[in-house]
């Protein structure tokens, strides 16, 4: 595990305290829980764009193809 020193604005840090203490975890977990969430968000979007240019219309409509033929449910039409 490393280590990082980390400045932040006072009012930044104080928001951290507060919601760290209502969600009774340490600040160090609420800062790494975010930086997780924001690395995998980031990664996610890489991972579906590669996903996107690996993709075939073809294979897609083969897919959609066998979604049943039925009418949409109240307030889902189009």
């Amino acid at each position: 595990m490393s280590a990082l020193n980390l400045r932040l604005p006072d009012s930044i840090h104080r928001h951290i305290r507060e919601i760290a203490r209502q969600d009774g975890v340490s600040i160090n977990l609420f800062i790494t829980s975010a930086v997780a969430e924001k690395i995998s968000a980031l990664t996610t979007e890489d991972y579906i764009a590669a996903r996107a240019k690996r993709a075939r219309k073809g294979a897609f409509r083969k897919v959609l193809d066998r979604v049943p033929k039925r009418k949409p449910l109240p307030d889902d039409e189009v």
